[in-house]
């Protein structure tokens, strides 16, 4: 049989092959640190037999896909081990996620976190036994046999709702679990792993269902790697929004409104950097803002689509006997200030831009800090435009994207874009343009996208931007979504050069998604070190005693007049602990005025992250922090 590899060529092998066997032919490294194969697009074991024609691609622990393959075994020899400690436990499911996997399991007793490191030392013992590990085709009536007489109902339940006739089993040193695979070839392959957390899961996400025990993990090829992200773990966790939301006094939750928070001073110098910043750029990109009220008809919303398919995370209120909505969205708002006046082709695009108030009501279980909340503002823009101008708008969207995430110091960005779903509206012919003019925009800008085929909106496709911050992680904060659909259900119209009427295509677009996720983003990005632009307290003044207060307030009200964030110290307290308190602040600078700065006017500088201070004058001080915040450091 003829075998086709990625860069087109070709081999010939006999028929019955494996990929493990045509891996060891390419080279004995890449046979070491294979892990599994795709052969004609379809996943397959190293050890599974291939008797045609085929393209294959040997994956390994390095490719996304081969660590997926890697975290999928390493929840087998998990639930392998729970088995063997505790044998009355029954199996839920064990899927991979973004870092790592979990499995959900019924326990008689709940495990605490530190019954993880016993289970730990069974799967090591379970992976140096080197288990082969070997795939099984059941029938449906076979396998309900045989997980039913094993007592584990939940596979039962599994098996009875699937719709194939035939399901595969994977075995290794006595154990038997049901999964589609592909796995490695021996639990030998699985060295370098660590249980994370263990919680409460509802047996398929539903309350009314057993509650089940959902261990997490992760697991690498290399210790290293392992070391890597245990480490950046740890450092994550120092970085806790939540944690340094509180230590800075920027905001807190009360369960008077859950999930909704509730900004104190500092948060709010900061909210309100980031939301001017955010009005002045739209202005300078020629967006008009608008403002839309937090409460429309319900009516409007069964116009908009959102009332069929977003109604059970929006809230309802009635006024004089009618039933209105709290908006968990701006675009159909927008629509109708479109909708207000007659538009001419010459007019456009028409940009409206607004940090709307929204409110979606999320279940308790999800929400998370300012992570996941129910009181969002949201970096909204919607941009109506002809067909034509597509292209040319979606490129002036990733210019600003890009502008922005470097002021705020991201540098580095994934995009996706997704295509045309199963179920959706409109023309193949519409749907081409569009999706060509999405992949056209980014080609002439140079970016770099992976395609999601089949994951549009049913009203378009779209763009998605995932940040990077500075421990890698990934964010989903942008996005660009084509609309066909909301502009004809709000019969949206302009005059065409033609004379005629058209209908406008509406472009959704967010670039911080929401401002509240967004700070805790940022939070965590700069581990609440914010840089100087940023910095709800820019400034920290303290007077070595009363005698310089006078002096010292006198330079604190300057400062301010420059518009910067100052912090006057005047407590009775020692000037060592008030230092050390401003730099638990993370103060960027901290005047200590003294004799020597009210006889020379000249001020010994505290500089954060600098065993250097700065000798300046007041004036030339602000000279230079103003350029900082200028330059956006």
């Amino acid at each position: 049989m003829k075998i086709t590899f990625p860069n087109g060529s070709s081999k010939d092998f006999e028929a019955g092959s494996n990929a493990l066997e045509i891996a060891k032919s390419l080279s004995n490294s890449l046979a070491k640190s294979s892990i599994s194969a795709k052969v004609n697009g379809e996943p397959y074991d190293l050890t599974r037999q291939i008797f045609k024609d085929s393209e294959i691609e040997i994956l390994t622990a390095d490719s996304e896909e081969g660590l997926d393959v890697l975290w999928h075994s390493t929840t087998h020899l998990m639930a392998q081990a729970v088995k063997e400690l505790y044998p009355n436990a029954k199996l839920g499911v064990g899927p991979t996620i973004e870092n790592g996997f979990y499995y959900d399991i019924y326990l008689e007793d709940s495990l605490s976190v530190n019954e993880l490191e016993k289970i730990e030392a069974k799967m090591l013992e379970l992976s140096k036994k080197d288990y082969t590990v070997t795939r099984k085709e059941l029938s449906k009536a076979e396998a309900v046999k045989f997980f039913g007489e094993m007592k584990e109902d939940f596979k039962v339940e599994l098996i009875n709702s699937f719709e194939d006739e035939n399901v595969s089993t994977y075995s290794q040193g006595g154990f038997t679990d049901l999964c589609r695979g592909p796995h490695v070839v021996s639990t030998g392959v699985i060295k370098y792993f660590k249980l994370l957390n263990v919680s409460a899961a509802y047996w398929r996400g539903d309350e009314k269902n057993a509650s089940l025990q959902r261990i997490y993990g992760i697991s690498f090829p290399k210790k290293q790697q392992l070391d890597d992200y245990l480490f950046r773990l740890e450092e994550a966790k120092k970085r806790d929004h939540k944690k340094l939301g509180k230590q800075l006094g920027l905001f807190s939750f009360h369960n008077e409104s859950p999930a909704m928070p509730f900004w104190h001073p500092m948060g709010m110098r900061m909210l309100n950097q980031i939301m001017n910043y955010w009005k002045e750029i739209h202005y300078k990109h020629g967006y008009s803002e608008v403002r839309t009220p937090f409460i429309l008809d319900e009516t409007l919303w069964h116009k908009s689509g959102h009332y069929d398919n977003y109604k059970e995370n929006m809230y309802f209120i009635n006024i004089d006997e009618k039933e209105f909505a709290v908006k968990p969205m701006n675009c159909p708002g927008h629509c109708l200030i479109f909708k207000n006046e007659k538009h001419s082709y010459k007019e456009f695009p028409i940009k409206f831009a607004e940090l709307g108030i929204v409110h979606r009501n999320e279940k308790s279980g999800v929400t998370n800090g300012l992570f996941r909340v129910r009181h969002i503002t949201q970096d909204d823009a919607h941009i109506f435009c002809t067909h034509e101008q597509i292209e040319t708008e979606v490129c002036k969207v990733m210019d600003l994207l890009d502008e922005i995430y470097k002021d705020f110091h991201f540098n580095e960005f994934n995009v996706e874009l997704s295509t045309r779903p199963a179920k959706s509206i409109g023309t193949d012919e519409m749907w081409q343009n569009a999706e060509g003019s999405l992949a056209n925009a980014l080609k002439s800008k140079g970016i770099n996208f992976k395609l999601n085929p089949g994951d549009g909106a049913f009203y378009g496709p779209k763009i998605d931007i995932h940040i990077k911050d500075a421990l890698g992680r990934s964010w989903q904060c942008g996005t660009v979504q084509l609309d066909f659909s909301m502009p004809a259900r709000f019969e949206l119209s302009y005059i065409g050069e033609d004379g005629n009427e058209h209908t406008p295509v509406m472009i959704h677009r967010a670039i911080l998604g929401s401002i509240e996720r967004f700070v805790g983003i940022l939070i965590e990005h700069y581990a609440g070190d914010f840089p100087t632009w940023l910095a709800p307290v820019q400034v920290g003044i303290i007077p070595v005693s009363e005698k310089f207060e006078g002096f010292a307030k006198e330079l604190s009200e300057k400062l301010e007049k420059a518009k910067i964030r100052v912090k006057f110290d005047n407590r009775s307290e020692k000037v060592g602990y008030k230092i050390r308190e401003g730099e638990l602040e993370k103060i960027r600078y901290l005047f200590v005025i003294g004799e020597n700065e009210v006889g020379s006017n000249i001020f010994s500088i505290r500089k954060r992250h600098s065993n250097e201070l700065l000798k300046l004058t007041a004036e030339e001080f602000i000279d230079y922090i103003q350029q900082e915040i200028i330059d956006k450091n």
